[in-house]
């Protein structure tokens, strides 16, 4: 009998992962067939191939029977004797063929996030909540009390309550402007983050909180903005999350790759919230976010992914001539091995030690 938990990532990794999948195999696509290059099948879903749909331009259409995003094979993909192949193309086509996969994943995130802010979105309201102040600290002598939210450090706006204490740790011995919210009043107090403390205490001697939480709707040019921002935020999110593990405001755990698996389970406590909610903006936020990483991740310049290739392609540019097609397959092939076991590693860790969303 399959659980509810599990009957969630399932759907989820159909769901959330085949579709995006789906637009990244359609990017090369569409790349291959703007260059000229020959594109022998495109596939929805993984073979076995259960149809040939149709035939156009020297590309077979294919449904395939595992229903899990889809495929694109070029012709002459590591052979640059085969006339009209991908490895035969130039190298702005190869170029372009080889971003233009990860590049859809940023568009069709970038659509997700405009939907999903359009529609409505759970945000942490502005500001950090004070639940205590400990006596004989910085924090007492500065005239914070509990309950107190403050609302800027030095005029810059708190947008999440981490962001208060990465400001702090980061302006250690020099005064700071607090803007704080008091019941019906605001005003500013002025605090010195010491450069020793107790342990558990902190800089100034306060625990916060998050205010509560708000559902948000954009227009569609605020959409756009704000998507954009967030964009931003997933990269700056590396920084802090390892800044949040030192401050011990989030468990290490968080920050592990996942496999496939993990993304499902993931997955399927976002659809679980969706459906709880009866609101869509957990599922699109999960889904946005994992397009982009599977668009950074394909873009590292690893062998075997998209990011390894192009590198092969820029260092033929640097070099003026093409390295061996036999040796770099050579080399692809043993990083496809090496993330193949990396990834087993990853989907044992999502089973005996599964992620949940906090």
């Amino acid at each position: 009998m399959i659980s509810m938990n599990t009957g969630l990532a399932i759907a989820a990794f159909f769901v959330v992962l085949g579709p995006l999948i789906f637009f990244h195999e359609l990017g090369h696509f569409l790349a291959a067939r703007w260059g000229g290059v020959t594109v022998e099948e495109f596939g929805i879903g993984l073979p076995p191939r259960a149809i040939t749909l149709f035939e156009q331009g020297g590309t077979k259409f294919t449904l395939n029977w595992l229903p899990l995003g889809g495929f694109n094979r070029p012709a002459g993909e590591n052979d640059p004797s085969v006339q009209g192949g991908l490895a035969a193309a130039s190298k702005r086509v190869r170029f372009a063929v080889l971003a233009a996969g990860p590049g859809a994943n940023i568009i069709v995130a970038f659509i997700l996030l405009m939907i999903m802010f359009m529609t409505g979105t759970q945000e942490i309201m502005p500001g950090a909540r004070i639940v205590k102040v400990e006596p004989d600290t910085p924090a007492e002598s500065a005239g914070l009390e509990d309950g107190d939210i403050i609302l800027q450090t030095d005029g810059r706006k708190i947008r999440q309550y981490p962001d208060l204490s990465s400001y702090i740790t980061s302006h250690i011995g020099q005064p700071i402007t607090l803007t704080v919210e008091r019941g019906s009043s605001i005003f500013e107090l002025e605090i010195t983050p010491r450069t020793t403390w107790p342990e558990n205490q902190g800089p100034t001697g306060i625990v916060v909180e998050p205010v509560g939480l708000e559902i948000k709707r954009y227009g569609f040019f605020e959409a756009v903005r704000r998507s954009g921002e967030e964009f931003v935020n997933f990269f700056l999110m590396i920084p802090r999350a390892i800044n949040w593990v030192r401050e011990g405001l989030i468990s290490p755990r968080l920050l592990r790759p996942v496999s496939v698996v993990g993304i499902s389970q993931i997955g399927g406590q976002a659809l679980d919230s969706s459906i709880d909610q009866h609101a869509a903006w957990p599922i699109l936020e999960l889904a946005a976010n994992i397009s982009i990483a599977l668009a950074f991740t394909n873009l590292l310049p690893l062998p075997a992914v998209d990011g390894g290739r192009i590198a092969f392609v820029l260092f033929e540019g640097i070099r003026g001539r093409r390295v061996d097609p036999q040796r770099e397959t050579i080399v692809h092939f043993i990083g496809f091995a090496v993330l193949l076991v990396a990834m087993l590693v990853l989907v044992y860790l999502d089973i005996v030690d599964p992620l949940i969303l906090p």
